[in-house]
């Protein structure tokens, strides 16, 4: 009889699971299959005993796509970021004096911020403590950029880190391998059994990171578009309203800004191009959206850290960068990690023209990102060597107008045949006028 009701045997051994004593991860698993919400010590036993390997990776797995199927409350998901963050130490930065500030990109093409809202927000003295992740696939990552940095430090000590943010008030390192173990362990999990787009768990994934490293205030940049994470908007917005809720729920004071990523951030992709481009924003010029973002991420940083209302910190911000100020800390901070200011070149620069006169009307960002990664620039594999000089300029951006035969872009590379994309993949073009649309799209408390 049981064998024929399948209803009926979920409902007896559901009985069983709630009455039991004892737990196991099949009976959490087929709790959270039939759609019930789990109690913050089974998140904690499955997440305490994955990390150390008591349960299987198989098992796990039906963990995580039942959470893809159901999905979580936010109580659930503050419990499951609580257990990630408590699988490893928490960075105590209490013995700085002062308001200690984060930021978070959720990654897309083209995205050097860190590069830049860093030296803007210690410029304006206030203590910024990053760590920073590696690339993986064709988002990038802030480490492999500032690696491109000739003999730049990018591993430091927790005592390197700390006396770093003492003395010039920014740094930017690694993260730990001890750090949120368990999300390292998951993720790795996610990325090959097809459970990385739930909501719930990118949020518990990227705040139990930014938990640990002991700011007191963080600031989101959530991307969406599509050379992001998030692809439509309203995603992006239940994604930055949970981490929000879930920072809020450990006493922190964050901010999410909501951002365009229809398009490549800026002009330059590739480590060392988008350096160079970092450079020219905190020297005041360069891409202006780009430059309008920084701003917008650093004055709510300066906002939060020093309680002072947005204008008058958005006035502080533009201060250190038409004083210089920011880049000289940017430099500061350099010759602190032990790096030259010299960035590689690559050997060979190919230029792609346009195939028809018009407005650029759209651009695959994704599409660029992984032909950049197929260049060297990224890593498909977390083995993978990367190539820091090569990348792509994108000399022609949405809403400019381009002429037959006019450069479009500009490929750097170290091969002398390279796989030429095709175009029409990458960019269309329109004839008549196109209305840009905003960097900044909404911004979430």
């Amino acid at each position: 009889m049981l064998f024929k009701n399948q209803k009926g045997i979920i409902i007896i051994i559901y009985d069983i699971i709630i009455k039991g004593d004892c737990m196991n991860i099949m009976e959490i698993v087929l709790k959270k299959q039939i759609g019930k919400i789990l109690k913050e010590e089974e998140i904690s036993y499955v997440v305490n005993n994955y990390t150390n390997n008591i349960i299987n990776d198989s098992d796990m797995t039906l963990f995580l796509k039942a959470i893809c199927k159901k999905g979580m409350t936010d109580k659930e998901t503050i419990y499951l970021t609580k257990a990630m963050l408590n699988s490893g130490p928490i960075l105590d930065l209490s013995m700085i004096d002062g308001v200690k500030v984060d930021k978070h990109s959720t990654g897309g093409v083209g995205d050097k911020t860190t590069l830049i809202v860093a030296p803007i927000v210690a410029a304006c003295n206030v203590y910024i403590a990053k760590m920073s992740g590696r690339a993986l696939g064709f988002t990038g990552g802030t480490i492999d950029k500032l690696e491109s940095i000739k003999g730049f430090k990018v591993n430091l000590s927790k005592d390197e880190f700390i006396r770093e943010l003492i003395d010039i008030k920014m740094a930017v390192t690694s993260q730990t391998e001890d750090i949120a173990i368990a999300d390292k362990k998951i993720y790795a999990l996610r990325d090959i059994t097809d459970t990385v787009s739930s909501i719930p768990l990118i949020a518990s994934s990227i705040m139990s990171k930014k938990l640990a490293t002991g700011a007191d205030i963080i600031v989101l940049d959530v991307k969406v578009g599509n050379g992001a994470l998030m692809n439509n908007l309203h995603d992006a917005k239940l994604l930055a309203k949970l981490m929000i809720k879930i920072g809020k729920s450990f006493n922190k004071k964050i901010i999410a800004v909501i951002s365009n990523m229809n398009e490549p951030l800026g002009h330059n992709i590739g480590n060392a191009l988008e350096v160079e481009e970092a450079i020219k924003i905190l020297n005041n010029n360069g891409d202006e959206d780009l430059k309008t973002l920084c701003k917008e991420l650093a004055t709510n940083m300066i906002m939060l850290a020093k309680s002072i209302p947005h204008k008058d910190a958005m006035q502080e911000v533009e201060e250190v960068l038409k004083s210089r100020k920011a880049y000289q800390k940017f430099l500061e901070f350099i010759k602190y990690q032990g790096g030259e200011l010299f960035l590689p070149k690559a050997n060979n620069k190919t230029i792609i023209n346009s195939l028809e006169t018009g407005y650029v009307e759209s651009i695959n960002s994704k599409l660029l990102g992984e032909y950049v990664m197929s260049l060297g620039a990224g890593r498909k594999n977390k083995t993978d060597q990367i190539d820091y000089t090569v990348g792509i300029k994108v000399i022609k951006k949405i809403g400019d107008y381009a002429s037959k035969d006019e450069p479009i872009f500009e490929i750097y590379s170290n091969k002398l045949d390279i796989p030429i994309f095709p175009l029409n993949d990458i960019v269309n073009i329109n004839n008549k006028l196109v209305e840009k649309e905003p960097i900044i799209i909404k911004i979430i408390k």
